[in-house]
Protein backbone atom coordinates (compact mmCIF):
# COMPACT_ATOMS: atom_id res chain seq x y z
CA UNK A 1 0.00 0.00 0.00
CA UNK A 2 1.58 3.45 -1.22
CA UNK A 3 0.30 6.29 1.06
CA UNK A 4 0.19 9.99 0.67
CA UNK A 5 -0.80 12.58 3.23
CA UNK A 6 -1.31 13.07 6.38
CA UNK A 7 -1.10 11.25 9.67
CA UNK A 8 -4.75 9.89 9.36
CA UNK A 9 -4.12 8.84 5.94
CA UNK A 10 -1.36 6.82 7.50
CA UNK A 11 -3.54 5.25 10.03
CA UNK A 12 -6.09 4.51 7.96
CA UNK A 13 -3.93 2.76 5.95
CA UNK A 14 -2.73 0.74 9.04
CA UNK A 15 -6.53 -0.39 9.77
CA UNK A 16 -6.85 -1.43 5.58
CA UNK A 17 -3.49 -3.50 5.87
CA UNK A 18 -5.14 -5.06 9.10
CA UNK A 19 -8.02 -5.85 7.33
CA UNK A 20 -6.52 -7.07 4.40
CA UNK A 21 -4.47 -9.82 6.96
CA UNK A 22 -7.66 -11.37 7.04
CA UNK A 23 -7.69 -12.13 3.42
CA UNK A 24 -3.73 -13.41 3.91
CA UNK A 25 -2.04 -10.46 2.52
CA UNK A 26 1.46 -9.78 3.49
CA UNK A 27 2.80 -6.32 2.73
CA UNK A 28 6.13 -6.43 0.45
CA UNK A 29 8.16 -3.48 -0.81
CA UNK A 30 8.77 -4.59 -4.75
CA UNK A 31 5.11 -3.70 -6.34
CA UNK A 32 6.33 -5.79 -9.49
CA UNK A 33 5.35 -8.84 -7.05
CA UNK A 34 2.61 -7.76 -5.88
CA UNK A 35 -0.91 -8.99 -6.02
CA UNK A 36 -2.90 -6.34 -5.37
CA UNK A 37 -1.97 -2.52 -4.83
CA UNK A 38 -4.00 -0.05 -2.96
CA UNK A 39 -3.33 3.93 -2.90
CA UNK A 40 -3.87 5.77 -0.12
CA UNK A 41 -4.79 9.35 -0.98
CA UNK A 42 -4.40 12.61 -0.42
CA UNK A 43 -6.62 15.88 -2.23
CA UNK A 44 -4.96 18.88 0.57
CA UNK A 45 -2.35 19.92 -2.23
CA UNK A 46 -2.61 20.12 -5.87
CA UNK A 47 1.14 18.65 -5.82
CA UNK A 48 -0.11 14.94 -3.62
CA UNK A 49 -2.63 14.54 -6.70
CA UNK A 50 -0.17 14.91 -9.51
CA UNK A 51 2.33 11.97 -7.50
CA UNK A 52 -0.91 9.81 -7.50
CA UNK A 53 -1.90 10.55 -11.00
CA UNK A 54 1.88 9.76 -11.59
CA UNK A 55 1.59 6.31 -9.73
CA UNK A 56 -1.60 4.88 -11.69
CA UNK A 57 0.40 5.48 -14.52
CA UNK A 58 3.28 3.37 -13.40
CA UNK A 59 1.01 0.75 -12.20
CA UNK A 60 -0.83 0.73 -15.82
CA UNK A 61 2.29 -0.99 -17.30
CA UNK A 62 2.25 -3.75 -13.66
CA UNK A 63 -1.49 -4.03 -14.56
CA UNK A 64 -0.16 -4.74 -18.13
CA UNK A 65 1.94 -7.59 -17.51
CA UNK A 66 -0.07 -9.16 -14.82
CA UNK A 67 -4.03 -8.98 -15.80
CA UNK A 68 -4.33 -10.09 -12.34
CA UNK A 69 -3.30 -7.75 -10.19
CA UNK A 70 -5.83 -5.91 -8.39
CA UNK A 71 -5.61 -2.27 -8.59
CA UNK A 72 -7.63 0.26 -5.92
CA UNK A 73 -7.46 4.00 -5.08
CA UNK A 74 -8.97 4.96 -1.78
CA UNK A 75 -9.30 7.88 0.53
CA UNK A 76 -9.63 11.92 0.10
CA UNK A 77 -8.82 11.86 -3.79
CA UNK A 78 -10.89 8.94 -4.31
CA UNK A 79 -13.46 10.44 -2.21
CA UNK A 80 -13.09 13.48 -3.92
CA UNK A 81 -13.10 12.47 -7.69
CA UNK A 82 -14.74 9.22 -7.52
CA UNK A 83 -15.65 7.46 -11.06
CA UNK A 84 -13.65 10.23 -12.65
CA UNK A 85 -10.90 8.21 -11.71
CA UNK A 86 -11.65 5.33 -13.74
CA UNK A 87 -13.25 6.79 -16.59
CA UNK A 88 -9.04 8.73 -17.06
CA UNK A 89 -7.21 5.10 -15.53
CA UNK A 90 -9.68 2.03 -16.48
CA UNK A 91 -6.90 -0.32 -15.57
CA UNK A 92 -8.30 0.87 -12.19
CA UNK A 93 -10.23 -1.84 -10.19
CA UNK A 94 -11.57 -0.24 -7.52
CA UNK A 95 -12.09 3.73 -6.02
CA UNK A 96 -13.10 3.73 -2.00
CA UNK A 97 -13.91 6.86 -0.68
CA UNK A 98 -13.15 7.85 3.04
CA UNK A 99 -14.32 6.00 6.24
CA UNK A 100 -14.34 3.08 3.71
CA UNK A 101 -11.95 0.79 5.91
CA UNK A 102 -14.32 -1.92 6.98
CA UNK A 103 -15.27 -2.44 3.25
CA UNK A 104 -12.03 -3.18 1.87
CA UNK A 105 -12.00 -6.97 2.23
CA UNK A 106 -15.33 -7.22 0.63
CA UNK A 107 -14.21 -5.05 -1.97
CA UNK A 108 -11.33 -7.12 -2.39
CA UNK A 109 -12.88 -10.41 -2.33
CA UNK A 110 -15.67 -9.50 -4.90
CA UNK A 111 -12.65 -8.74 -7.76
CA UNK A 112 -10.49 -12.16 -6.63
CA UNK A 113 -13.60 -14.25 -7.72
CA UNK A 114 -14.40 -12.02 -10.74
CA UNK A 115 -17.97 -11.28 -9.15
CA UNK A 116 -17.38 -7.16 -10.40
CA UNK A 117 -15.38 -5.46 -12.72
CA UNK A 118 -15.13 -2.30 -11.27
CA UNK A 119 -16.29 -1.06 -7.81
CA UNK A 120 -16.79 2.56 -6.96
CA UNK A 121 -17.98 3.64 -3.05
CA UNK A 122 -17.64 7.23 -2.39
CA UNK A 123 -21.17 7.69 -0.58
CA UNK A 124 -20.32 9.84 2.43
CA UNK A 125 -20.65 7.37 5.43
CA UNK A 126 -20.87 9.49 8.49
CA UNK A 127 -21.91 6.55 10.99
CA UNK A 128 -19.07 5.60 13.50
CA UNK A 129 -16.33 3.72 12.68
CA UNK A 130 -16.91 -0.09 13.76
CA UNK A 131 -14.36 -0.87 16.30
CA UNK A 132 -13.51 -4.31 15.24
CA UNK A 133 -11.24 -2.76 12.59
CA UNK A 134 -7.82 -4.94 12.61
CA UNK A 135 -4.90 -2.93 13.15
CA UNK A 136 -1.27 -3.44 10.84
CA UNK A 137 1.12 -0.86 12.66
CA UNK A 138 3.83 0.17 10.90
CA UNK A 139 5.60 2.74 13.18
CA UNK A 140 8.13 1.16 15.60
CA UNK A 141 7.89 3.39 18.45
CA UNK A 142 4.41 5.96 18.01
CA UNK A 143 0.91 4.79 17.62
CA UNK A 144 -1.91 6.38 15.83
CA UNK A 145 -4.81 6.07 17.33
CA UNK A 146 -7.58 8.43 15.72
CA UNK A 147 -9.76 9.67 18.49
CA UNK A 148 -12.76 11.38 15.33
CA UNK A 149 -13.06 11.84 12.21
CA UNK A 150 -14.73 14.53 9.91
CA UNK A 151 -14.80 18.20 10.47
CA UNK A 152 -17.06 21.16 11.40
CA UNK A 153 -15.22 24.31 10.55
CA UNK A 154 -15.30 24.51 6.59
CA UNK A 155 -12.46 27.02 6.25
CA UNK A 156 -12.88 28.48 2.85
CA UNK A 157 -9.38 27.05 1.26
CA UNK A 158 -9.99 23.85 2.51
CA UNK A 159 -10.97 20.50 0.94
CA UNK A 160 -11.09 18.18 4.25
CA UNK A 161 -14.97 18.43 5.16
CA UNK A 162 -16.48 17.67 1.51
CA UNK A 163 -14.22 14.78 1.64
CA UNK A 164 -14.32 13.09 5.21
CA UNK A 165 -17.76 14.14 6.14
CA UNK A 166 -19.25 16.01 9.49
CA UNK A 167 -17.07 15.30 12.96
CA UNK A 168 -17.37 11.85 14.40
CA UNK A 169 -16.17 11.37 18.06
CA UNK A 170 -15.25 8.04 19.60
CA UNK A 171 -16.23 6.57 22.32
CA UNK A 172 -13.43 7.79 24.92
CA UNK A 173 -13.62 3.90 26.75
CA UNK A 174 -12.73 2.59 22.94
CA UNK A 175 -9.75 5.10 22.82
CA UNK A 176 -8.43 4.25 25.98
CA UNK A 177 -9.17 0.65 25.50
CA UNK A 178 -6.44 1.02 22.21
CA UNK A 179 -4.22 3.31 23.79
CA UNK A 180 -3.93 -0.09 26.16
CA UNK A 181 -3.69 -2.65 23.86
CA UNK A 182 -0.87 -0.61 21.96
CA UNK A 183 1.40 -0.47 25.28
CA UNK A 184 0.78 -3.94 25.64
CA UNK A 185 2.23 -4.03 22.29
CA UNK A 186 5.28 -2.47 23.33
CA UNK A 187 4.30 1.69 22.21
CA UNK A 188 6.14 3.83 24.47
CA UNK A 189 4.25 6.61 22.08
CA UNK A 190 1.04 7.54 21.25
CA UNK A 191 -0.43 10.26 19.04
CA UNK A 192 -4.08 11.02 19.21
CA UNK A 193 -5.43 12.09 15.69
CA UNK A 194 -8.04 13.86 14.54
CA UNK A 195 -8.68 16.93 12.09
CA UNK A 196 -9.58 19.27 14.90
CA UNK A 197 -8.70 17.85 18.33
CA UNK A 198 -9.82 20.24 20.25
CA UNK A 199 -13.64 19.67 18.92
CA UNK A 200 -13.40 15.92 20.59
CA UNK A 201 -16.46 14.93 22.18
CA UNK A 202 -18.85 17.67 21.64
CA UNK A 203 -21.25 15.17 19.23
CA UNK A 204 -21.52 12.41 21.83
CA UNK A 205 -21.00 14.86 25.25
CA UNK A 206 -19.05 11.85 26.69
CA UNK A 207 -16.57 13.76 27.52
CA UNK A 208 -14.22 16.48 26.48
CA UNK A 209 -10.99 16.26 24.59
CA UNK A 210 -9.49 17.89 28.26
CA UNK A 211 -11.11 14.61 29.85
CA UNK A 212 -9.72 12.41 27.16
CA UNK A 213 -6.18 13.52 27.25
CA UNK A 214 -6.24 13.14 31.50
CA UNK A 215 -7.65 9.40 31.27
CA UNK A 216 -5.11 8.68 28.42
CA UNK A 217 -2.32 10.21 30.52
CA UNK A 218 -3.29 7.73 33.26
CA UNK A 219 -2.78 4.27 31.09
CA UNK A 220 -0.38 2.39 32.77
CA UNK A 221 2.88 1.98 30.96
CA UNK A 222 2.54 5.23 28.38
CA UNK A 223 5.61 7.40 28.66
CA UNK A 224 4.35 10.44 25.89
CA UNK A 225 0.89 11.55 24.66
CA UNK A 226 0.79 13.26 21.75
CA UNK A 227 -2.17 14.57 19.61
CA UNK A 228 -2.68 16.53 16.42
CA UNK A 229 -4.14 18.93 15.28
CA UNK A 230 -5.63 21.72 16.63
CA UNK A 231 -7.72 24.81 15.92
CA UNK A 232 -7.04 27.89 17.70
CA UNK A 233 -10.64 28.55 18.68
CA UNK A 234 -11.12 25.01 20.26
CA UNK A 235 -7.96 24.73 22.48
CA UNK A 236 -9.80 25.15 25.89
CA UNK A 237 -8.28 26.43 29.12
CA UNK A 238 -9.41 23.23 30.52
CA UNK A 239 -6.78 21.24 27.80
CA UNK A 240 -4.45 23.61 28.78
CA UNK A 241 -4.14 23.05 32.92
CA UNK A 242 -4.52 19.23 32.14
CA UNK A 243 -0.63 19.53 30.13
CA UNK A 244 0.33 21.72 32.68
CA UNK A 245 -0.55 18.77 35.51
CA UNK A 246 0.07 15.94 33.01
CA UNK A 247 2.82 13.21 33.83
CA UNK A 248 3.08 12.00 30.20
CA UNK A 249 1.38 14.61 28.14
CA UNK A 250 3.65 16.22 25.51
CA UNK A 251 4.68 19.63 25.64
CA UNK A 252 4.48 20.50 21.69
CA UNK A 253 1.53 22.62 21.12
CA UNK A 254 0.97 22.86 17.29
CA UNK A 255 -1.20 25.59 16.68
CA UNK A 256 -2.12 26.67 13.35
CA UNK A 257 -2.78 30.20 12.67
CA UNK A 258 -2.73 30.49 9.08
CA UNK A 259 -2.32 33.94 8.89
CA UNK A 260 -2.07 36.72 10.74
CA UNK A 261 -4.16 39.75 9.24
CA UNK A 262 -7.69 39.47 10.95
CA UNK A 263 -8.84 40.51 6.96
CA UNK A 264 -7.79 37.21 5.46
CA UNK A 265 -8.65 34.84 8.60
CA UNK A 266 -12.23 36.12 8.28
CA UNK A 267 -11.67 35.32 4.60
CA UNK A 268 -10.76 32.11 5.51
CA UNK A 269 -13.54 31.66 7.89
CA UNK A 270 -11.27 31.07 10.93
CA UNK A 271 -13.76 32.39 13.40
CA UNK A 272 -10.57 34.16 15.88
CA UNK A 273 -8.88 37.25 15.91
CA UNK A 274 -5.08 37.81 15.80
CA UNK A 275 -5.52 39.42 19.20
CA UNK A 276 -7.56 36.11 20.55
CA UNK A 277 -4.45 34.23 19.33
CA UNK A 278 -2.08 36.21 20.93
CA UNK A 279 -4.30 36.03 24.52
CA UNK A 280 -4.06 31.86 23.70
CA UNK A 281 -0.46 31.79 23.01
CA UNK A 282 0.17 33.96 26.26
CA UNK A 283 -2.25 31.41 28.32
CA UNK A 284 0.17 28.79 26.97
CA UNK A 285 3.68 30.16 28.26
CA UNK A 286 2.62 31.45 31.52
CA UNK A 287 0.88 27.72 32.12
CA UNK A 288 3.67 25.77 30.29
CA UNK A 289 7.00 27.94 30.28
CA UNK A 290 8.94 25.21 28.41
CA UNK A 291 6.30 24.71 25.44
CA UNK A 292 7.25 24.63 21.96
CA UNK A 293 5.04 25.94 19.89
CA UNK A 294 4.45 25.44 15.69
CA UNK A 295 2.20 26.61 13.34
CA UNK A 296 1.25 26.19 9.53
CA UNK A 297 0.58 29.44 7.38
CA UNK A 298 -0.65 29.79 3.89
CA UNK A 299 0.76 32.68 1.82
CA UNK A 300 -0.84 34.08 -1.21
CA UNK A 301 -4.54 33.06 -0.27
CA UNK A 302 -6.64 35.29 -2.67
CA UNK A 303 -6.72 39.05 -1.56
CA UNK A 304 -3.70 39.27 -0.05
CA UNK A 305 -2.13 42.39 -0.22
CA UNK A 306 1.47 43.32 0.89
CA UNK A 307 -0.23 45.18 4.28
CA UNK A 308 -1.54 41.55 5.00
CA UNK A 309 1.26 40.14 4.40
CA UNK A 310 3.15 42.30 6.97
CA UNK A 311 0.39 42.10 9.50
CA UNK A 312 1.77 38.11 9.50
CA UNK A 313 5.83 38.87 9.29
CA UNK A 314 4.52 40.79 12.76
CA UNK A 315 2.50 37.94 14.25
CA UNK A 316 5.65 35.77 13.30
CA UNK A 317 8.00 38.14 15.45
CA UNK A 318 5.60 38.37 18.42
CA UNK A 319 4.88 35.20 18.65
CA UNK A 320 8.12 33.29 17.64
CA UNK A 321 7.45 29.95 16.08
CA UNK A 322 9.80 27.46 17.13
CA UNK A 323 8.53 26.44 13.82
CA UNK A 324 6.77 27.14 11.15
CA UNK A 325 5.37 24.95 8.28
CA UNK A 326 4.21 26.82 5.54
CA UNK A 327 2.46 26.77 2.37
CA UNK A 328 1.65 28.81 -1.12
CA UNK A 329 -1.93 28.17 -1.32
CA UNK A 330 -3.00 26.40 -3.91
CA UNK A 331 -6.34 26.37 -5.45
CA UNK A 332 -8.63 23.33 -4.65
CA UNK A 333 -11.54 22.36 -6.71
CA UNK A 334 -15.09 22.37 -4.65
CA UNK A 335 -13.70 24.73 -1.75
CA UNK A 336 -15.16 28.33 -1.77
CA UNK A 337 -11.53 30.44 -1.94
CA UNK A 338 -10.85 28.78 -5.62
CA UNK A 339 -13.93 30.70 -6.58
CA UNK A 340 -12.67 34.16 -4.93
CA UNK A 341 -11.71 37.07 -6.73
CA UNK A 342 -7.81 38.70 -6.64
CA UNK A 343 -5.73 35.52 -6.72
CA UNK A 344 -2.40 36.42 -6.19
CA UNK A 345 1.02 36.39 -8.56
CA UNK A 346 2.96 33.19 -8.39
CA UNK A 347 5.90 35.25 -8.38
CA UNK A 348 4.47 37.21 -5.25
CA UNK A 349 3.60 34.13 -3.46
CA UNK A 350 6.75 32.97 -4.08
CA UNK A 351 8.77 36.02 -2.85
CA UNK A 352 6.64 36.65 0.32
CA UNK A 353 7.03 32.76 1.26
CA UNK A 354 10.93 33.21 1.05
CA UNK A 355 10.64 36.43 2.97
CA UNK A 356 8.83 34.50 5.77
CA UNK A 357 10.89 31.64 5.48
CA UNK A 358 13.66 33.75 6.20
CA UNK A 359 12.44 35.81 9.11
CA UNK A 360 10.95 32.17 10.67
CA UNK A 361 14.42 30.38 10.11
CA UNK A 362 16.01 33.23 12.13
CA UNK A 363 13.77 32.72 14.83
CA UNK A 364 13.90 28.44 14.94
CA UNK A 365 17.63 28.66 14.95
CA UNK A 366 17.54 31.79 17.62
CA UNK A 367 15.39 29.65 19.80
CA UNK A 368 17.59 26.84 19.55
CA UNK A 369 20.54 28.37 20.27
CA UNK A 370 19.10 29.03 24.13
CA UNK A 371 19.06 25.20 24.46
CA UNK A 372 22.86 25.56 24.40
CA UNK A 373 24.80 23.34 26.63
CA UNK A 374 21.09 22.54 28.37
CA UNK A 375 20.57 18.63 28.89
CA UNK A 376 16.98 17.96 27.26
CA UNK A 377 15.27 14.61 27.88
CA UNK A 378 14.99 12.65 24.49
CA UNK A 379 13.19 9.18 23.68
CA UNK A 380 15.42 7.43 21.52
CA UNK A 381 14.22 6.62 17.89
CA UNK A 382 16.97 4.80 16.59
CA UNK A 383 20.07 5.56 13.79
CA UNK A 384 20.00 8.63 11.92
CA UNK A 385 18.89 8.24 8.18
CA UNK A 386 22.49 9.34 7.56
CA UNK A 387 24.46 7.53 9.44
CA UNK A 388 24.42 4.75 11.81
CA UNK A 389 27.28 5.98 14.44
CA UNK A 390 24.54 8.59 15.30
CA UNK A 391 21.60 8.33 16.80
CA UNK A 392 18.27 10.36 16.83
CA UNK A 393 15.06 11.24 19.13
CA UNK A 394 12.37 13.71 20.04
CA UNK A 395 11.90 15.74 23.16
CA UNK A 396 8.90 16.16 24.98
CA UNK A 397 8.50 19.19 22.44
CA UNK A 398 9.21 17.27 19.43
CA UNK A 399 12.39 18.99 19.07
CA UNK A 400 15.07 16.53 16.76
CA UNK A 401 18.04 15.64 18.48
CA UNK A 402 21.37 13.74 17.16
CA UNK A 403 23.95 12.24 18.91
CA UNK A 404 26.66 9.71 18.76
CA UNK A 405 25.96 6.27 19.68
CA UNK A 406 27.34 4.83 22.52
CA UNK A 407 26.11 1.29 22.09
CA UNK A 408 23.69 0.83 25.09
CA UNK A 409 20.77 3.30 24.07
CA UNK A 410 17.28 1.11 22.81
CA UNK A 411 14.73 2.39 21.18
CA UNK A 412 12.24 3.56 23.29
CA UNK A 413 14.64 4.73 25.64
CA UNK A 414 14.25 8.20 27.71
CA UNK A 415 17.73 9.28 27.83
CA UNK A 416 19.43 12.63 28.67
CA UNK A 417 21.64 14.92 26.37
CA UNK A 418 23.54 17.85 26.53
CA UNK A 419 23.33 20.43 23.68
CA UNK A 420 26.26 21.23 22.26
CA UNK A 421 25.55 22.27 18.62
CA UNK A 422 21.77 24.07 18.22
CA UNK A 423 20.93 24.06 14.72
CA UNK A 424 17.96 25.72 12.39
CA UNK A 425 16.37 22.49 11.88
CA UNK A 426 18.10 20.01 14.51
CA UNK A 427 20.05 19.92 17.94
CA UNK A 428 23.21 18.16 18.15
CA UNK A 429 24.73 16.82 21.54
CA UNK A 430 26.36 14.33 23.36
CA UNK A 431 24.63 11.80 25.92
CA UNK A 432 24.48 13.19 29.63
Amino acid sequence: MLTYGCQMNFSDAERMEGELDKLGYESIEDMEQADLIMINTCAVRENAEDKVYGKIGEIKNLKRKNPDLIFGITGCMAQKEGEKLIKRAPHIDFVLGTNKIQEVVSTVSKLEQAQEKHIVDTEINEKDMPEDISIHRKTALSAWVPIMYGCNNFCTYCIVPYVRGRERSRMPEDIVSEVQEAVKQGYKEVTLLGQNVNSYGKDHKKATFAELLSMVDKVEGIERVRYMTSNPKDLSDAVIDVIKNSQHICTHFHLPVQHGSNRILKAMNRVYTVEAYKELITKIRNAVPDATITTDIIVGFPGETEEDFQQLLDLMAWVRYDQAYTFIYSKRSGTPAAEMDEQVDDDVKHDRLNRLMELQNKISLEKNQQLQDKVVKVMVEGTSSNDDKVWSGRTSGNKLVLWPYQGHEKPGDLVEVKICQPQTWVLKGELA
